[in-house]
């Protein structure tokens, strides 16, 4: 069996990937604060873990694959008030948005997505161990975990104590014994939501939401945690300080989660996404211009570890890519890939087990269909093969090649009068009557309709 090998920002190298238990591997994903919708930032982080299971799902016989739902947040309390509307119905509504919206980028729903609110029982359960391990303390009714109590803290980001206190983005508050402590519990008066606990109504910080919610779901130790690289600190470095020390496992880091799986940031025509320059780029938007299969390939376009720049020139070289390969299966519609027994070409699987090298993966596929026109039917064969087998786990190449290339769809002109063209123009060319026949071609294609000549008749499609 190939190794998977990922990176892993636990040490930051390059690590063999062994389940803990290879009959159920486990994946926990921070997922979205469903207060607005989803930017392309957030689908790149769902688009990158729907591939790392998808694959996964070649080489285990179970993978369990959780990604939270962060449904009580600052940002939430703050829309809710600012939009006039209830706090359970504005995260109700974007959580149904940002699923619907992530499923056109054919992202699976996640086998549990747990929601935060659900799991205060467990929040307060792990602050008392907290509390009861000296690692975290009360004062003022806010519950805070003391930082420097921890002596690995940092180890996930690398970042030294100068650097946590710059990047900590916590207040600098009257009841905090060290700057970079964070909250477990705060207060959270009337009318505010707020749940009762052993300090009084409060409600949980948000770095501990993914800690009750990763344990209770898939246990202790789990395989891969993973999510943007702007959670790394301080939000899951966070994580992993509350979790271990709950646990006294301080000098075991790994007793969380084994691997942890970043994804690089996306960038807009080479600037930071920002409300100031005002070039955020919604999901909920960019699905009504692009077709969904466009946008994620797009987003598994470059490795990622590594940022990705979001613009036009890119959407539509990826678009002509996706064309070009469902051409490719168009052209071998009356090949059956199944016919024998294949695998994928080591070539083209191998960038995946090489830290879910997409890049490489797509240039293979690009090589390997341009041997399409000489081929015989066994190479034929192979290659339709590995176009599905690889769109599979992909999540590209899932749509029926006749529906993606327009083939017998048209917006501006109705089907009979397109067959009646057709004929005439079929007709004209037989009396070669050719400036009549080119006439035909050209207005059609005016109406936005291209017509095909076959060895089987002519065909047509809308473009």
């Amino acid at each position: 069996m190939k190794t998977l090998r990922i990176h892993n920002t636990l040490g930051n190298n390059l690590e063999e990937f062994k389940p803990i238990d290879p009959l159920n591997v486990r994946v926990y994903a921070c997922g979205p604060t469903v207060y607005y919708y989803a930017h392309i930032g957030n689908a790149r982080m769902a688009v990158v873990n729907d591939l790392l299971i998808r694959f996964l799902k070649t080489l285990y016989p179970k993978v369990t694959y959780v990604s939270n739902i962060t449904d009580i947040d600052d940002k939430i309390i703050a829309a809710s008030q600012k939009n006039k509307i209830p706090i359970k119905e504005l995260t109700e509504k974007y959580t149904k948005i940002y699923n619907e919206d992530m499923s056109v980028l054919g992202v699976k729903q996640p086998d549990i997505q747990p929601k935060a609110t659900d799991y205060i029982k467990e929040m307060i359960n792990l602050i008392e161990k907290l509390i009861e391990n000296n690692f975290a303390y009360e004062k003022d009714g806010h519950v805070l975990f003391h930082v420097p109590s921890f002596k690995n803290y940092g180890m996930l980001s690398g970042r030294n104590r100068d650097e946590q206190i710059t990047g900590s983005r916590v207040e600098v508050a009257p009841y905090k014994k060290d700057p970079t402590d964070f909250v477990l519990w705060k207060p959270s008066p009337s009318p505010l939501p707020g749940w009762e606990s052993p300090w009084g109504l409060g409600r949980p910080g948000w770095h501990l939401e993914c800690s009750a919610m990763s344990e209770k779901t898939l246990g202790l130790p789990f395989d891969i945690h993973s999510g943007g690289a702007d959670l790394i600190f301080p939000h899951h470095e966070n994580e992993i300080a509350q979790t271990c020390a709950a646990h006294k496992n301080n000098d075991d880091l790994k007793s969380f989660a084994k691997y942890w799986f970043h994804n690089g940031f996306v960038n807009v025509e080479g600037e930071k996404m920002s409300k100031s320059i005002g070039n955020i780029k919604l999901v909920h938007d960019l699905v009504k211009e692009y077709k969904g299969e466009v946008l994620r390939l797009t987003l598994l376009s470059a490795h990622y570890r590594q940022p990705l720049n979001w613009t036009r020139d890119i959407i539509k070289q990826n678009s002509t890519m996706l064309d070009r390969f469902y051409r490719t299966l168009k052209d071998l519609e009356k090949v059956d890939a199944y016919a024998e027994k294949n695998e994928i070409e080591e070539r083209i699987i191998n960038g995946l087990y090489d830290d879910l090298n997409t890049p490489k993966v797509i240039a293979e596929l690009n090589m390997l269909t341009n041997g399409i026109n000489n081929a015989d039917v066994k190479t034929k064969q192979k290659i339709k093969f590995n176009l599905l087998e690889i769109g599979k786990i992909f999540g590209i190449l899932q749509k029926n090649p006749d529906t993606w290339l327009g083939y017998g769809q048209s917006k501006n002109i109705n089907q009979d009068t397109i067959e009646r063209l057709i004929k005439d123009r079929n007709e004209a060319r037989r009396n070669k009557n050719f400036d009549t026949a080119d006439e035909i071609r050209k207005k059609l294609k005016k109406e936005g309709v291209e017509i095909e000549d076959t060895s089987e008749g002519t065909i047509w499609r809308s473009i």
